[in-house]
């Protein structure tokens, strides 16, 4: 939540009587990202009145991500929803999300099909921002920004959070091999407070799906990349380079003026540096795995042997 005091009070009955009608134990995590109203006191004066509600107060707002990272951190089940607190997603469906996992999954994504708000502002940027990140991770999920999630513990702790990337949460859990699902969740009008989103997210969107392609594809192997087109632009220049000197030593044809001379020649040097990055690149990626003891790999479940002793 963040400055979302007119909404506390609404969203503790609510989700009391969702989980009443389901008959589930439950926890709440709220973490508040840094309010300046009175979201803070409102939510410590539910946490004392309810034991099972576990209220954190950010030092800052220090955007979603962060915000959910903290939740994820202190959540304790097995299985794990994550909500907005401005009400506009519907705390009765979580028992939908559940049912929907409990069929053999390990995310699934809220998909709010008819969505309020306006169609330049919210709409418009949601249908590429979300058309975009299908393509790109190979997620075809029709609404990834819908915070309405839940998840298993285990894909959780497989997942580090940074930046903006709170929405690509089931594109890296399907990286990791997660079975990724969606169920149409309601989309309600906000009652209190004002939306944090607008045409500005739709660019960091993009630039998030970039940063998801590079570190799901090449992360363990970044010199692909990055020595493929260094060796292609090097090719091309160097293609060039020699048909020049064709040119100046056969047909005797000056080359002080003729710009693809030194388009040739920025062509190699450019060639050059990508492969060097990828070298570099392809060193702080060895380190990283090999000083840490990171695995590059994940299991699923082991059974026999040493995983029962």
């Amino acid at each position: 939540m963040h400055n979302e005091a007119g909404n506390v009070k609404m969203l503790a009955g609510e989700i009391v009587r969702a989980m009443r009608k389901w008959g589930r134990r439950y926890e709440v995590v709220v973490v508040d990202d840094g309010s300046d109203d009175e979201t803070w006191v409102r939510l410590k004066r539910v946490a004392k009145k309810d034991k099972r509600w576990t209220v954190v107060s950010l030092r800052k707002r220090f955007g979603q991500t962060a915000a959910l990272a903290a939740g994820f951190a202190r959540a304790k089940g097995e299985l794990v929803v994550s909500m907005d607190g401005d009400l506009q997603n519907d705390a009765s469906d979580i028992g939908k999300l559940v049912a929907k996992i409990e069929e053999g999954y390990d995310v699934v994504s809220g998909w709010r099909r008819e969505r309020k708000g306006s169609w330049w502002k919210r709409r418009l940027p949601s249908v590429v921002a979300n058309w975009v990140i299908a393509k790109i991770s190979g997620v075809e999920l029709h609404d990834f920004g819908c915070t309405l999630k839940v998840y298993r513990r285990e894909v959780l702790d497989e997942v580090a959070l940074y930046g903006e990337m709170h929405r690509l949460i089931p594109a890296m859990a399907a990286a990791v091999g997660a079975k990724v699902a969606e169920v149409e969740v309601v989309d309600r009008k906000r009652r209190y407070g004002v939306s944090k989103y607008g045409m500005g997210r739709t660019g960091r969107v993009i630039l998030d799906v970039v940063t998801l392609k590079y570190l799901l594809d090449y992360s363990t192997r970044p010199i692909h990349l990055f020595g493929g087109m260094g060796l292609l632009m090097f090719g091309v220049g160097g293609g060039g380079f020699l048909w020049l000197v064709w040119e100046r030593v056969v047909r005797l044809s000056p080359l002080s003026d003729r710009p693809v001379f030194l388009v040739t020649i920025f062509l190699m040097l450019v060639g050059i540096q990508l492969v060097t990055i990828g070298l570099l690149a392809e060193i702080m990626m060895r380190v990283y795995y090999e000083a840490g003891k990171k695995p590059t790999y994940f299991v699923r479940e082991e059974v026999g042997g040493a995983a029962s002793s």
